[in-house]
């Protein structure tokens, strides 16, 4: 079985170090075999990346796309608790937020940015329970943000 670590290279997914944390939280904390990873936004270089209302002026794709890369940046700090992606048991939980008007119904869609990702890297593993809701507003703007619940190997 190839490491995680390696298909991310075979994907050309570079996992970023976690930039420090905008107000008074950890990026995430290691408990009890368990990594609890805070909201990651669709941060690309310290810079967010999509900012807006999906369904107004931000397209299912570009919300897609940016909850992929939530996902990437959630996996960054699973990596800089355990060391390497490879200490990964399985993805339990994936949260994920869209900014969206009340009358959008796609929030699904657009987390399954982060739920595909996590299926492409950990196949099985990668398989996970879920939510995606609609809220009026997220921080700095964005239109999504992703949190997860990771189990570590023993």
């Amino acid at each position: 079985m190839m490491s995680y670590e390696a298909k991310c290279r075979e994907l050309g997914i570079e996992i970023p170090v976690p930039g420090k944390p905008a107000a008074a939280y950890e990026p995430g904390v290691l408990i009890d075999g368990y990594v609890y990873v805070s909201g990651q936004l669709p941060m690309v270089d310290g810079t967010l990346s999509l900012a807006g209302v999906v369904g107004e002026d931000v397209s299912l794709e570009q919300a897609y796309e940016a909850a992929r890369i939530c996902a990437i940046n959630g996996l960054g700090v699973v990596k800089s608790l355990l060391g390497s992606l490879d200490r990964v048991e399985r993805v339990i939980k994936v949260e994920g937020f869209v900014n969206s008007p009340q009358s959008y119904g796609m929030q699904p869609k657009v987390i399954n940015g982060a739920s595909e990702l996590l299926g492409e890297i950990f196949g099985d593993a990668g398989k996970h329970a879920r939510f995606a809701i609609g809220t009026s507003g997220l921080p700095l703007g964005a239109a999504v943000e992703v949190s997860m619940v990771v189990k570590v190997k023993e």
